[in-house]
């Protein structure tokens, strides 16, 4: 079956198949969330921090807790952890279908962002002690493929969902898909643990995610109190102590979750600033490119969500290409190539409004998501060929750490800087219209807080003509915000291409029996 032989072949595709559906509804859920964010804030009244929150209370708890889950599975059995993840992911898309406030529906994704920190490690963990060594690149293979289809299926699949079901289904999609993976998973996964397990830093773990939350309130809340706000310098301050410490801890604890003497390797250390950066400067861009695409040029979820498939296609095909590259001349030339078509790429996006040919954008989608294929899989190899076989989960852990670290300061970061932006790009705007001055203050507050709708802007008694021109206003402000975040990530983006040629090395020396198979294709 699928190629695999012996007498628990049949027993062998079982458990492969199943942390492929794990892997897929995890994936699933990070790029089809983008695509729901518009009508979920109408049905659900969320405002700008709490459209963050809901994409950063996901990301955040799963970055907190991904090398703790990673390890608590070697430690104490990888099927036990591994059913303990599903079974919180279930129960938290549940949860989050049957919210009905941003609030509650914020909590729910935090809790599924800590399944998911339980659940991912081990997909690939007991695939790779179920296979045998000549079965295992094959298995591996189609557990990564399986991350890719989910990241070009997301949106579309997602955004059919949301406009003919409504927002709900694609967190109840999880559900039965939940319960028969835990059921199948019950009968076919075999308990394993690590001969060299290492222990749980719970004092890392607690500095660590009490910092990132810390640093990550600050961010978003400033939009709405101001950076001068003594509760956000407070909480820039206190994030800046935590991470200190956190530092400090991390040097000195012999069992720390993250080895700080690695980081003196420099392609280790210019790898994990790459996974960080693209993260940064891209995750928080597909959030920001989908509110355009719905609130600017009147797209329905699906036809937005059809909008990216040059993109994530592009993505699916040049990704493995990238890695056989890689393997013959190093990481550093695909690294550079990429991170520089990415770049460039959110620079000519820059230039967009609401009148730009969709052709235009189908392009530069396609050459950033060829860039985006052409980084994430020499990334990945140049970390894991930099800690050697013996530090690979550790290496990986690492990457996908800093990865979604990366994710949740894009999101706090770029949607503040936007969302900033534009709430001082719209008072002058509203200057222009026939509002009052008293209707244009209360437009700019509403702005400041959430998206302009007809509820919200219902107790000001705008004409028809005068509601047009609030909705041209905030456009407007909007495409003026969306360029300036999209520099700073187009930067960020530039940045990473020169630390990775200049620190990334060059044709590789390794042998080809150390070179290891590759990761799935990333969703942020």
């Amino acid at each position: 079956m699928l190629g695999f032989g012996g007498e628990d072949a049949r027993e062998k595709v079982a458990v492969l198949l199943t942390m492929c559906f794990a892997l897929a509804m995890a994936m699933l859920d990070n790029t089809v969330v983008n695509v729901a964010i518009p009508t979920i804030t109408r049905e659900l009244s969320a405002g700008v921090s709490e459209i963050q929150w809901i994409i950063d209370g996901y990301v955040l708890a799963f970055a907190s807790l991904l090398l703790t889950g990673g390890i608590t599975g070697d430690r104490y059995g990888r099927k036990k952890v591994f059913l303990f993840g599903l079974t919180v992911f279930t129960i938290a898309s549940l949860l989050c279908g049957l919210s009905q406030s941003s609030s509650q529906l914020i909590l729910a994704r935090a809790l599924q962002g800590v399944g998911a920190a339980f659940l991912m490690p081990g997909t690939l963990s007991i695939i790779t002690v179920t296979f045998p060594p000549e079965e295992r690149a094959k298995a591996i293979g189609l557990w990564a493929g399986v991350s890719g289809l989910a990241l070009a299926l997301g949106p579309t699949v997602g955004g059919y969902m949301v406009e003919r079901i409504g927002w709900e289904s694609v967190f109840f999609l999880n559900v039965p898909i939940g319960i028969l993976a835990f059921f199948i998973a019950t009968r076919t996964v075999r308990e394993s643990r690590s001969e060299h397990a290492r222990s749980l830093d719970l004092p890392g773990l607690l500095l660590g995610t009490t910092g990132l939350l810390t640093l990550t309130y600050g961010l978003i809340e400033a939009n709405t109190r101001g950076w001068s706000d003594p509760a956000i310098l407070g909480a820039l301050g206190g994030a800046a102590a935590l991470f200190g410490a956190f530092l400090w801890w991390e040097a000195r604890n012999p069992h720390a979750m993250l080895p700080l003497s690695f980081f003196r390797i420099p392609s280790f250390a210019a790898g994990n600033t790459v996974a960080f950066s693209v993260s940064l400067g891209m995750f928080s861009i597909f959030l920001f490119f989908s509110l355009y695409m719905q609130l600017v040029r009147d797209y329905s979820a699906f036809q937005a969500g059809l909008r990216f498939l040059p993109m994530t296609l592009m993505i699916i095909v040049t990704a493995p290409n990238a890695g056989r590259v890689a393997s013959t001349i190093g990481s550093r030339a695909p690294m550079t190539y990429g991170l520089l078509l990415v770049g460039g790429g959110l620079l000519a996006m820059t230039t967009i409004d609401a009148d730009t040919p969709y052709w235009f954008l189908a392009i530069f989608f396609a050459i950033m998501g060829h860039g985006i294929g052409s980084t994430m899989a020499p990334m990945t190899a140049a970390v894991m060929n930099s800690v050697g076989r013996e530090r690979a989960g550790l290496g990986s852990a690492t990457t996908n750490t800093s990865r979604e670290v990366g994710g949740v300061l894009g999101i706090a970061l770029l949607g503040t800087i936007l969302f900033t932006r534009l709430s001082s790009a719209i008072e002058p705007l509203l200057a222009q219209t026939s509002l009052s001055r008293s209707q244009q203050d209360a437009v700019v507050e509403i702005a400041r807080h959430g998206v302009p709708g007809a509820e919200q802007l219902a107790p000001l008694r705008l004409s028809p003509t005068q509601g047009l021109e609030v909705i041209e206003a905030f456009r407007e402000a909007y495409m003026n915000g969306f360029h300036v975040a999209v520099a700073v990530a187009a930067s960020i983006l530039l940045a990473a291409a020169f630390v990775a040629n200049r620190f990334i090395p060059g044709r590789s020396a390794l042998r080809a029996s150390e070179r290891l198979p590759g990761e799935p294709v990333p969703t942020r």
